[in-house]
């Protein structure tokens, strides 16, 4: 699978991203230890970048790309990137997409060397489902 990063997310990536590093393209909507997110409600519509300290063995779906960043996906997320999948910067965001449209409008950079669980939203119970 392969990942065409843009121009101006090349410049804002430089910025973010320090050279050498491990990084995952995963979602942010509770389903993995990356997650800011507290439950599994949402519907993979929020995506992020994570750059870590040591590769995790779980993400071991190799993303090429064009600016030779050591990204890798979980290979069950596969099917949430199309062909054509891009990444660019723009009006200060980074936009996820692929021949199908805009993925993500705003995509995070989260850095995660430290290793430390990030912080869960508050979890809501709605009958017997956590949101």
């Amino acid at each position: 699978m392969k990942i065409n990063i843009k121009e101006n997310a090349k410049e804002y990536l430089a910025k973010q991203i320090p050279a050498q590093s491990q990084v995952i393209l995963t979602t942010d909507d509770g389903s993995n230890n990356y997650s800011g997110i507290g439950a599994t409600c949402e519907l993979a519509d929020k995506f992020q970048l994570v750059i870590l300290k040591q590769p995790d063995p779980e993400f071991n779906e190799k993303l090429e790309n064009n600016v030779n960043y050591q990204i890798n996906i979980l290979p069950f997320e596969e099917y949430l990137y199309g062909k054509g999948l891009n990444l660019d910067f723009t009006h200060g965001r980074l936009i996820l997409a692929d021949n199908g449209g805009i993925i993500d409008s705003n995509v995070a950079v989260v850095d995660n060397r430290d290793g430390k669980p990030l912080n869960k939203q508050h979890i809501s119970t709605i009958g017997n489902v956590s949101c």
